[in-house]
């Protein structure tokens, strides 16, 4: 038998080996970008665009102005700025989404100060057509919660009924609202809870066919499946990178990946894909009729996770033959001699 550390060194040099960077197998994958814009600072909201694919709609959460960024996920450059104009000066801004009557909506819905704020907004504005600096008209609804005001960082439109959606952040009494069936731009919009949630929310979307919810923490995330204007929490998870600052989340368009990103210069923006009961109803039919559909709950990895896979698998067979190997030198000594 060879001395144990040439063994373990052997077990050592397979698991590193083992861990070389995998090539993409898949070129039409959402890829990880970096947004490079030195302008977005603190990415909060994030939102694929409906008319430009591959276009990531973003914006700061406070001190820049009433500006929104489309940013391309191939390259992390910014493509377009949107100036807003029409409303008040944006106070803490957190979260978008695009409607289903192809509005971008702003969620002007932050309350660092705990919920004392007596009243927060929501911005409109129509996805421009051709991406370019330009100013649009939005209009404003001023939004209140039923049992008085919450912080937040979710803002979510529904895919197929337009009805807005916000998730308060704190996790002690955490609630989905339901905003109006129309909103206002006059008068108040009162939000009314619908669900409680277990999570503190940084933000949330709905899947671009409306059969699921996925909302987001720091540290994990939850999806649900969407019935009847309510949400049901499915047993699995769907994956969430380890992140600096996790603020953001939205489905690609065609519903099969999660892309979420991160707070701070240079923000960072993850891809995950989904697989099993977290895929929207549609995406797996359209999965299945390919031949493409899978029950894992995450269907691919980036090569960073599928290289820390191979590490824990390494590390797990050392671990392993570590143990055989004592074993069986104990039960070696313990035989009785003839």
């Amino acid at each position: 038998m060879r001395p144990l550390p040439f063994v373990l060194g052997a077990a050592a040099l397979l698991a590193v080996s083992a861990a070389a960077p995998a090539a993409a197998d898949d070129s039409s994958s959402p890829s990880p970008f970096t947004i490079r814009d030195s302008r977005i600072t603190e990415s909060s909201g994030l939102a694929a665009s409906r008319l430009h694919p591959g276009v990531y709609w973003t914006h700061n959460d406070s001190s820049d102005g009433p500006y929104v960024y489309a940013v391309d996920g191939r390259t992390g450059k910014t493509v377009a700025r949107v100036t807003l104009r029409g409303i008040g000066d944006p106070r803490d801004v957190e979260a978008i989404s695009i409607g289903p009557d192809g509005n971008v909506y702003v969620g002007d819905i932050g309350d660092n100060l705990g919920g004392q704020w007596s009243h927060v907004w929501i911005y409109r504005f129509p996805e421009p057509k051709r991406l370019k600096d330009t100013t649009v008209t939005a209009t404003q609804f001023t939004v209140k919660y039923q049992g008085g005001p919450r912080n937040a960082e979710a803002l979510m439109v529904h895919p197929r009924t337009g009805r807005v959606y916000i998730a308060s952040k704190s996790d002690e009494d955490a609630g989905l609202y339901a905003g109006p069936t129309t909103l206002s731009p006059s008068g108040v919009n009162v939000f009314q809870r619908v669900s409680d949630l277990d999570l503190e929310v940084t933000d949330g979307a709905f899947s671009p066919d409306g059969t699921r919810l996925v909302l987001r923490g720091y540290f994990s995330a939850a999806e649900y499946r969407w019935r009847n204007g309510k949400p049901a929490r499915l047993e699995k998870e769907p994956g969430l990178p380890l992140q600096r600052q996790g603020e953001s989340v939205t489905f690609t368009p065609d519903g099969g990946t999660l892309m979420y990103g991160t707070e701070g210069p240079g923000s960072k923006v993850t891809p995950v894909d989904l697989g099993g009961e977290l895929l929207p109803d549609a995406t797996a039919k359209e999965q299945k009729k390919n031949g493409e559909y899978s029950d894992r709950v995450d269907g691919k990895l980036t090569d960073d996770d599928k290289n820390g896979n191979l590490v824990k698998a390494g590390l797990t067979f050392v671990g392993a033959l570590v143990v055989f190997l004592g074993l069986r030198r104990l039960f070696r000594r313990s035989r009785p001699r003839d």
